[in-house]
């Protein structure tokens, strides 16, 4: 990949605004290269296109309608690269957050004794609800894993609670336990995210670089098609 800034290109499509994706850091990065790579394939076909149209221009035995049509076949072979990157990519990421998700919200384990964690559910469910949410919130600011453990390990009816805001308390357990695995998670979520938003710019650039659009370039090659059958020899049947 290259850092060079090529001002014909929108800066969209950039690699280097991977790194402004908010997680983005030298723990994340090895997960988010991939989309690094795919916008600088992105970046970088369509550098060359525009090197292809120029070096078409340059050719004193094309007019302009032959410097479209290659240069266009030159371009869609770029597409094709480039969106199959973009789509590989999203898919891994799509994958890898679903198993992250998966991490974060999986059921935390009991540290406390059947009893004891018996009676922590049963002080809890008897509390009031406003003070029932603070005291759980104490314990997960204090890392209390016994007394969260026997609240949010067990169904949350036992404790008072119902299975939304459980599913928050085990969600808030896991990422302030596994801070690692929620940045890694934001980063991705935020790659997959800039892909959506901004691999359709290829399109557009791509017609610019051309210098047609793409119905432009298939009229052209359909009417140069056509006109090519007039020099085909035919056998004449005798």
């Amino acid at each position: 990949m290259t850092d060079n800034v090529d001002h014909r290109i929108t800066p969209s499509l950039h690699p280097e605004n991977v790194k402004s994706i908010d997680g983005f850091d030298e723990q994340t990065a090895p997960y988010l290269a991939p989309t690094m790579t795919a916008f600088s394939t992105a970046y970088e076909g369509v550098r060359a296109v525009l090197a292809a149209k120029e070096a078409a221009a340059a050719n004193p035995t094309w007019n302009e309608a032959q410097q479209i049509i290659h240069t266009d076949d030159f371009a869609q072979k770029h597409l094709a690269r480039i969106t199959k990157s973009f789509d590989v990519t999203r898919s891994n990421l799509d994958k890898a957050i679903v198993a992250l998700e998966q991490q974060l919200t999986t059921p935390i384990e009991s540290k406390a004794a059947a009893s004891i964690a018996g009676e922590i559910r049963a002080f809890v469910r008897d509390m009031p609800t406003e003070k029932r949410h603070a005291f759980i919130q104490q314990a997960l600011d204090a890392a209390d894993h016994v007394t969260l453990g026997a609240v949010l390990g067990s169904p949350p009816y036992l404790s008072g609670l119902d299975a939304n805001f459980q599913a928050v308390y085990v969600r808030h357990y896991h990422e302030r336990n596994s801070p690692e695995l929620a940045q890694r998670l934001k980063a991705m979520k935020g790659a997959k995210q800039m892909i959506e938003e901004r691999a359709g710019l290829v399109f557009e650039s791509m017609a610019r670089a051309v210098g047609a659009p793409p119905h432009k370039a298939a009229a052209l090659r359909k009417a140069k098609t056509a006109a090519e059958q007039a020099f085909v020899l035919k056998d004449i049947c005798q």
